[in-house]
């Protein structure tokens, strides 16, 4: 099974500068081949192959004088970025047909230069050190080791979030770590003011990051409405209102990731209620509350550690 294993990397003011040429070249081809592909959908005319997006837009608009800086990144992510659009409609077509198990899939999106920012690497294009990581056309970039990887990646993707901090998230093949079998079972259903109440009778708070900070998300909140959209302060403001969500979500992440591993290990079959989170979250009374625990996460860590232990994970439908 493949796994993501996520560290912080501190790239110097130059490859924070060509990291930035590198997104801004990912975005335009993406974007460029996205609206291509909408066209073609539009017209009803036959979709397009990844070949021939990848012959348009890389190969013959690095001849073009509105498209030649394309040539000044590395060809690897352009390319990759080419292939995950494909996927990406390749997974929004499944969802309709109802081939795509979970929620419906919506279809991919224009990328903007506010949001997060990716690049995709694949073997040839980085090369893993002891203390760097060598990226091409990006150089040596100085890693945090938080944990090994326990085998070699065969892919990385550089990460900048709104809160202008940098990642690499390698993607690996790991074998199942199956635990000793146990006759534990849990049963776990989620709620508001207390997070978590197990069959047991356990009850486990969570965090609430949002809620013990709300008056500082509210003064940052009204600090960056007063700015002009689009001025420098402004830019300064919304940085500010990015890392505080960082912030919160590093703090919620942290907790469900320790609550879901305590789970999977003490517990042979775990049970969670399914939830209607997404319209759950559209009562704007609870919304705020509710996006502040994290149920949605919260699951997706008891699946992923459930197959990774070789843990029963059920979800049983609402009454």
């Amino acid at each position: 099974m493949k796994a993501r294993f996520k560290y912080r990397i501190y790239p110097t003011p130059g490859q924070k500068y060509r990291l930035a040429k590198l997104f801004g070249c990912v975005r335009v081809v993406w974007n460029d081949s996205l609206a291509y592909c909408q066209q073609k959908y539009k017209s009803g005319e036959k979709k397009s192959s990844n070949s021939e997006l990848q012959k348009l837009f890389i190969t013959q608009a690095k001849k073009t004088e509105e498209r030649e800086w394309l040539s000044e990144v590395s060809n690897i992510p352009l390319q990759q970025s080419l292939n995950d659009l494909k996927q990406a409609y390749q997974n929004f077509f499944k969802s309709t047909k109802g081939q795509q198990k979970g929620k419906s899939i919506k279809p991919p999106k224009f990328k903007s230069r506010k949001s997060k920012q990716t690049a995709r690497f694949t073997k040839g294009g980085f090369k893993v050190g002891q203390h760097k990581i060598y990226l091409a056309k990006i150089g040596k970039l100085k890693i945090v080791w938080s944990r090994e990887l326990p085998t070699a990646p065969s892919s990385v993707t550089v990460i900048k979030d709104s809160a202008h901090r940098y990642f690499l998230s390698f993607v690996v093949e790991i074998q199942p770590e199956i635990l000793p079998k146990t006759d534990n079972s849990v049963g776990i259903d989620l709620g508001i003011k207390t997070f978590a109440t197990f069959s047991d009778g356990t009850k486990v708070d969570a965090p609430k990051p949002l809620k013990k900070r709300i008056k500082k998300y509210q003064k940052l909140s009204k600090s960056l409405s007063h700015k002009t959209k689009g001025s420098k302060r402004y830019e300064k403001a919304r940085v500010r209102v990015a890392k505080f969500h960082a912030t919160l979500k590093d703090t919620r992440t942290d907790f469900l990731h320790k609550l879901s591993t305590e789970i999977i290990r003490e517990n042979q079959t775990i049970v969670l209620e399914d939830l209607n989170v997404s319209g759950m979250i559209k009562n704007r009374k609870l919304s705020r509350a509710i996006s502040d625990l994290g149920w949605r996460t919260f699951r997706t860590f008891l699946e992923g550690k459930a197959e990774k232990y070789g843990r029963d994970f059920r979800v049983i439908s609402r009454p």
